[in-house]
């Protein structure tokens, strides 16, 4: 209907044509959960070469895996199952099924009816049901939550159980420049750490040059928390990634290195001031790597299938994580993966090789996805049940300096791109 035709309409006419389009958006919706309970029966996922159906889906039709996994799970409350003998079995919320054929609840009300429904009888299905056919997802909880009360509010209390262990918890998020930590500890962790942070978080001396400590408890305590992860760097021990000692990478480009001038990008992805990644040079030991030319040195052909440090932090360097389009996998998280399978007579070398997180390194060995190298660079192929044309696609999100050899295009030599590691201090710089 164009804007013209809209305009003429009452506000009862355009709600109730939005109320009818919505009705058929909802019988539109169940017939795909009924698609995805046939994909799922069969195991398209395995057909594919995929972990699961969610992650089939997450490809298909660019939903997010949250998404996905939330179909998948209404598909299975509301589609009839077959027994390996060919018998067909009811669906888990056949009323909910009836009512959302009807178009009358959406994706959310399922999520919601599904929910209120692990704590009430098989027979309560219906009032539930009735309710959400006139109330939106949040009432239909509350509504359950009610419901169970009162069905049973006369039963005996329930026995007291021991107390479950406690459990630490740790969440670390960036805001801004910022990264905020969370974390909640059992009395020994907590009683530990708070040990370790108590004494360097004391108040400076007064002097005469900086006069007294000014700063807020809080400010102390988060400056002694600073002070004890150096100290941890510091350590004689310490876990590994890939294969080596917990470390730091950076990366920016030639120029701004030599003039002591722009940005860094350290490999979660945030940027740094020029004079941070100095400081940050000046504490630790340095392992410069060069990036960008057409041939790379790191190369110890068929010697080894293991990737070994060095070659591993010129990945890290230029790949940034996982190189999956759309996948934000930091390079802890990664393995480094033979373009060429070492099976195949792949070499072991930095032309061969690109990180992937586990769960995409899976799916590259078990699916038609493919992964060449183009000009030094990773470049992904999708199968073609999603792509007809397997147009190559590349990840934008963390990559730094992903643009084709300029050499290719005008004669002119690439631009280089420089990184470097920072470890703990104890080994001398090495040069790569």
């Amino acid at each position: 209907m164009s804007e013209p035709d809209l305009c003429l309409l009452s506000t009862d006419e355009l709600l109730s044509s939005v109320v009818d389009e919505v009705v058929e958006i909802r019988v539109r919706e169940h017939a795909v959960l009924q698609k995805i309970a046939e994909l799922d029966r069969r195991g398209a996922a395995d057909e594919l070469g995929y972990k699961d159906l969610p992650q089939v889906l997450r490809h298909a039709v660019r939903w997010d895996l949250r998404t996905a996994r939330q179909w998948l799970a209404n598909a299975h409350a509301l589609s009839h199952d077959i027994t390996p003998t060919g018998s067909v079995l009811e669906p888990d919320l056949p009323v909910t099924a009836a009512a959302v054929a009807e178009g009358t609840l959406s994706a959310d009300h399922i999520a919601a009816v599904a929910e209120v429904m692990k704590k009430l009888p098989a027979e309560a299905e219906a009032p539930v049901v009735e309710f959400a056919r006139a109330h939106e997802p949040s009432a239909v909880r509350s509504f359950g939550k009610e419901l169970a009360y009162r069905l049973y509010q006369d039963d005996p209390e329930p026995s007291d159980q021991e107390p479950a262990p406690p459990v630490n918890q740790h969440v670390m998020r960036w805001k801004g420049e910022h990264l905020e930590i969370w974390a909640k500890l059992d009395r020994i962790t907590g009683a530990k750490y708070e040990a370790l942070i108590d004494p360097l978080a004391k108040p400076r001396p007064e002097t005469p040059e900086e006069g007294p400590d000014l700063r807020s408890r809080s400010e102390r305590e988060g400056d002694a928390l600073a002070e004890l992860v150096d100290l941890v760097l510091r350590a004689d021990q310490l876990p590994e990634h890939g294969g080596e000692p917990v470390s730091l990478t950076l990366t920016m480009r030639y120029e701004d290195l030599v003039n002591q001038a722009g940005q860094a990008m350290l490999d979660n992805r945030e940027r740094i001031p020029a004079a941070d990644a100095r400081q940050l040079a000046c504490n630790a030991g340095v392992i410069p790597l060069v990036l960008g030319e057409r041939s790379q040195p790191l190369d110890i052909g068929r010697k080894a299938r293991t990737f070994p440090a060095a070659i591993r932090r010129v990945l890290v360097a230029r790949d940034q994580g996982c190189a999956f389009p759309g996948c934000d996998r930091p390079p802890k998280h990664c393995d480094a993966h033979h373009v060429r399978f070492w099976s195949n007579g792949g070499g072991t070398s930095v032309d061969n090789a690109v990180l992937l997180c586990r769960n995409h390194h899976r799916l590259i060995h078990h699916s038609t996805w493919e992964v060449r190298m183009v000009h030094g660079l990773p470049r992904f192929y999708p199968p073609g049940w999603l792509d007809p044309d397997r147009a190559a696609r590349r990840n934008v999100l963390h990559a730094f300096e992903d643009t084709e050899p300029t050499a290719e295009r005008d004669g002119s030599a690439d631009p280089l791109t420089v990184g470097w590691v920072v470890p703990p201090p104890r080994p001398a710089p090495v040069l790569v």
